[in-house]
């Protein structure tokens, strides 16, 4: 110790400082010796993990082609079996030597090597793999064909919804038909002039007048329903054209469709075979079954394990693979059993990937079974707009030259209790939306002018008018507290109006060509748009300026914001429905509608959402991975759709000059 023994000696205290120091370098080594060693065995890990992923999602493929070829065996045995009866019923008509000379051919087609059959098989999976075809072309129900190992599985259960091809092919088809989805369908791109499309019925008096390309044009005749309409500048003469006018036309020749196709979604092919994600048993009746009766998958135990905890998709029988859209009741809508895969997961760098369902995809609260028609209100001309007021008593249509209101707190409605005179005759309501308060209702359409209209008045009388140098107004949308109104412009620009003081505000600049569709945030500070310029805006309405563009290559006819959660869904022209997270690059991608997407509402609990298409369709979606809930066939384009805010009504417009209200079910 030092002399003052207070510590140890300066000698001692050198010695365990290099000690120290010596043993820390030796412990860092092995530490950063450790730290590497960790590493390689993690990415090690992750590297087998990625392989026995692919391991069990080609396993669980093969399984499925497996499985449609054992499918195909029966049907190919059972045809067999019945030419071979057929054969034997021809033979006593034919002469003792014929009948000789058919036996031996008979005997001899039974006699196939393995190495002829080799020699077959190898030359159609050339031809297959060559045309991206799918190896094995199931059936979903061959009615000619009974197979005795299928009896018992359970009930009416169909066979597998899958084509059985491997993935690969199947991207590989499905990357080749989106390319060319326009031309599938019989449609090119479409010129701007069929934005709101396709009334039922032609608009009687001439073309309506507007300035822009979301012009409404009437439905061309059935049997040239796969052709695309005549560009925006022959239906709207005096009006410069628009970059969207030179898009290019559709092909000279479109695909063959019969009438069925036309009408049932589930008739038509997809590029996309497989089916994925589990559907609920549809009773004949078109009620859902009992909350939890899914259809029951049959695979190994080391398939389902895989199938249902793990990363691959869960596969969907058909439960009822005769039950179509069409069997349907008119006021009834439910899922349509055995769609093929319809939602599909897109990831930042633009993979996607069918959606695997979670098991309460269609169950839980807040979710409806389906929605039963309560009211037909004939305007008695196209419906362009729709609303429906908070205590669900008055339903609000805009057709030509004037909004009609109707009282749908009793049975029976046959006629409107009011009518508002908002434009001139020959000119179309676009949007009308009410005020929280209910008692006054704002009227935007194809002139300068919106009109503020005081409901609470002894008869309904307008109150003031906002006049902008666009020519019409496409879309509204009302801040929640209800001080600002918003009007999206056939000219591309936003404009902010103050509704205590009937003053413009400001104008949002960005869209290059027509905003066609608007909606707000729940918190009411950003601003969400769409135009026929292809793109999707966000605006901070405190700051006022543009936050975000998302770019389509499609123009954008529809959007809304979910109320609950950070999900934008959007509609297409080119009949997609697509979900996009506001912060995140993810996004989903929705393939039911067969034309274009006009409409589009979510429900104010944020859990589900409706489209409304040129296809006639009404289509009620999860939110926000896009499971089928249910959907409806209406008799004509269904261009406007509401819901109420208790979430238990839906109203639409309508091509063939009505409107429906359905009560939505639970």
């Amino acid at each position: 110790r030092s002399p003052a023994g207070l510590g140890p000696s300066p000698r001692r205290r050198g010695q365990l400082k290099f000690t120290t120091s010596d043993s820390c370098d030796r412990i860092k080594d092995e530490f950063q010796l450790l730290q590497a060693q960790y590493h390689s065995l993690k990415l090690e890990c992750d590297k087998l993990a990625s392989e026995k992923s692919e391991m069990q999602r080609h396993y669980v493929m093969y399984y499925e082609m497996s499985y449609g070829l054992n499918i195909e065996m029966h049907k190919q045995a059972e045809i067999v079996k019945r030419l071979n009866g057929i054969c034997a019923q021809v033979l006593p008509y034919l002469s003792q030597e014929h009948q000789q000379q058919v036996l031996q051919a008979v005997e001899r087609a039974k006699q196939v090597t393995m190495a002829e059959l080799n020699s077959i098989v190898g030359q159609q999976q050339l031809q297959q793999l060559s045309h991206h075809v799918p190896p094995v072309a199931l059936t979903p129900h061959p009615s000619s064909v009974q197979l005795p190992s299928l009896a018992g599985a359970s009930g009416a259960a169909g066979l597998l919804a899958l084509s059985g091809a491997l993935m690969v092919q199947s991207q590989l088809a499905a990357k080749e038909d989106r390319a060319q989805d326009g031309e599938s369908r019989g449609e090119g791109p479409s010129t701007a002039g069929s934005a709101l499309l396709s009334l039922a019925e032609p608009v009687q008096g001439g073309q309506p007048r507007g300035c822009s390309s979301f012009a409404l044009q009437p439905d061309p005749p059935a049997s040239t329903s796969s052709v695309s309409p005549p560009p925006r500048d022959a239906l709207t003469p005096g009006l410069g054209p628009s970059s969207a006018a030179l898009l290019r036309q559709p092909p000279a020749k479109a695909p063959a469709m019969d009438s069925t196709a036309l009408r049932s979604p589930l008739s038509i092919s997809s590029p996309f075979p497989a089916s994925f994600g589990l559907l609920p048993h549809a009773a004949l009746n078109g009620e859902l079954a009992a909350p939890g009766m899914y259809v029951g998958i049959h695979l190994p135990p080391q398939v389902s394990s895989t199938v249902m905890y793990g990363r691959s998709p869960m596969v969907a029988f058909e439960s009822h693979p005769h039950l179509r859209a069409s069997a349907l009741p008119a006021s009834l809508c439910t899922v349509p059993a055995g769609k093929p895969a319809y939602s599909f997961h897109v990831s930042a760098d633009g993979q996607m990937q069918p959606v695997p369902f979670p098991p309460d995809a269609l169950l839980g609260s807040g979710i409806p079974r389906h929605a039963r028609q309560l009211h037909t209100l004939a305007h008695g001309e196209v419906v362009c707009a729709v609303t429906i007021s908070n205590s669900t008593r008055h339903v609000y249509t805009g057709g030509k030259g004037c909004v009609k209101v109707w009282d749908v707190g009793q049975p029976g409605t046959k006629t409107a209790v009011a009518q508002l005179d908002c434009l001139n005759r020959d000119n179309y309501i676009r949007s009308c939306k009410l005020l929280p308060d209910g008692r006054s209702l704002i009227v935007g359409g194809e002139a300068s002018t919106l009109s503020i209209w005081d409901l609470a008045a002894p008869t309904p009388r307008i109150k003031a008018e906002l006049t902008s140098s666009a020519p019409a107004c496409y879309a509204l949308a009302i801040s929640p507290d209800a001080k600002v109104c918003f009007s999206c412009c056939s000219d591309g620009n936003i404009v902010v109006w103050d509704l205590q003081n009937q003053t413009m505000v400001r104008q949002f600049q960005g869209h290059t060509d027509g905003a066609s569709c608007i909606d707000i945030s729940n918190y009411g500070t950003k601003l969400w748009t769409g135009g026929l310029d292809n793109t999707v805006r966000c605006w901070d309405l405190r700051e006022g300026r543009q936050l975000q563009q998302h770019d389509f290559s499609s123009q954008i006819f529809s959007l809304g914001h979910c109320p609950t959660g950070e999900w934008l869904a959007v509609g297409m022209e080119s009949s997609n429905v697509e979900i996009l997270h506001v912060s995140k690059p993810d996004k989903y991608q929705l393939h039911l509608h067969e034309s274009c997407v006009l409409s589009l509402k979510f429900a104010a609990c944020g859990k589900w959402f409706v489209s409304t298409g040129k296809d006639n369709l009404l289509n009620a979606w999860r939110t926000p991975y896009g499971a089928s809930i249910f959907q409806s066939k209406e008799s004509s384009s269904v261009l406007s759709c509401d819901i109420s805010v208790n979430d238990k009504f839906i109203v639409t417009g309508s091509g063939d000059k009505k409107a429906t209200v359905y009560e939505v079910v639970y």
